[in-house]
């Protein structure tokens, strides 16, 4: 095993540790890809060679430090390559690292009885419709024949998910930062019922994020939404956006539609979090041009607001909104 996905058991909405924690990973190995909101992937290959040790006895280590330096806990998936450790971690717990075995016999059997989405990438429609043909879980999967899985879903989906479904692992970890995306977390006091509030929520800290691009000349490209549970449980959504954006007229809308997909029902929500990834520099993100004059008065006023911000703090203009 020369890989491990780590998933740090951050406090709800303590984003903020994480890249700390990474730096914990770095003290072994440099090539670590960070994995918002808790998670990293960390690449061991020549931390196995320089420190004398296995993986999972790394693993140890990590874990150790991580409690003693942080206080936090974590759980840890190893094995031969990215997407088998981020299999593995699905069954990993405190204190005992799942480690995908490297021969390839068994690891076709780790993976054939395992569900079609227990595979990263793999969503809720594309496993809903293998479903639908039998074909739920990976040792079907691999078994199936290759224009099968393409004519289900795909030429190329067909082709990657059946190869990963038999084990070969062509990912690999490339290192990245946490700054190459910003976040803005927004927890509640008590576990929120109100959809109403659940939106302000989501206003304010798209608001925020949008200041945030702006004032590093920045766009992104994607907006990821986190809702946090009552009971620990967290969804994930994530939409590539039109254009590069840092306007959080934009930003909002998508929020709100990724929420509103998710169509909760009464669900108690501990907290909700956006991050915008994909950051490129503002010059060089392309904008589709429009004539519309309200379109441009709305880029003038996020202006004058972010100008009379940055003078009189934060506050100093917001949406009617949140200023209730």
């Amino acid at each position: 095993m020369t890989i491990l996905c780590v998933r740090f058991q951050l406090p709800p909405m303590y984003e903020a540790a994480l890249p700390g924690l990474l730096g914990l990973l770095e003290d072994f190995t440099p090539v670590v890809e960070a994995l918002p909101p808790d998670g990293a992937l960390a690449d061991l290959r020549g931390a196995e060679r320089y420190f004398g040790r296995g993986a999972v006895e790394l693993a140890s280590v990590i874990r150790v430090r991580a409690l003693a330096r942080y206080g936090v806990d974590c759980v840890i998936g190893a094995g031969p390559g990215p997407m088998l450790a981020r299999v593995a971690l699905r069954d990993a717990r405190p204190g005992v690292t799942c480690a995908v075995p490297e021969d390839p016999d068994a690891v076709a059997e780790f993976l054939a009885e395992r569900p079609v989405a227990a595979l990263p990438g793999v969503g809720a429609a594309t496993a809903r419709t293998l479903g639908e043909y039998g074909l739920d879980t990976l040792g079907l999967v691999a078994g199936a024949p290759l224009s099968t899985l393409q004519r289900l879903i795909g030429v190329r989906a067909g082709r990657e998910l059946r190869e990963k479904a038999s084990g070969i692992d062509r990912g690999r970890v490339v290192p990245n930062a946490v700054s190459r995306s910003l976040a803005a977390e927004r927890a509640f006091a008590l576990d929120e019922l109100d959809p109403d509030r659940h939106r302000r929520a989501l206003l304010s800290a798209a608001e925020e994020i949008g200041a945030r691009l702006r004032a590093v000349r920045k766009s992104c490209r994607t907006l990821t939404l986190t809702v946090r549970y009552a009971d620990r449980s967290s969804t994930t959504r994530t939409r590539t956006l039109q254009e590069p954006t840092a306007r959080s007229a934009a930003l909002t809308r998508a929020a709100y539609g990724m929420y509103g997909a998710l169509g909760l029902q009464r669900a108690r929500v501990r907290g909700l979090a956006l991050r915008a990834e994909g950051l490129v520099s503002a010059d060089q993100a392309s904008h589709q041009l429009t004539f519309d004059p309200v379109d441009e008065k709305v880029r003038r006023i996020e202006e004058v607001a972010d100008r009379a911000r940055a003078k009189f703090g934060p506050r100093a203009v917001m949406p009617g909104t949140l200023a209730a």
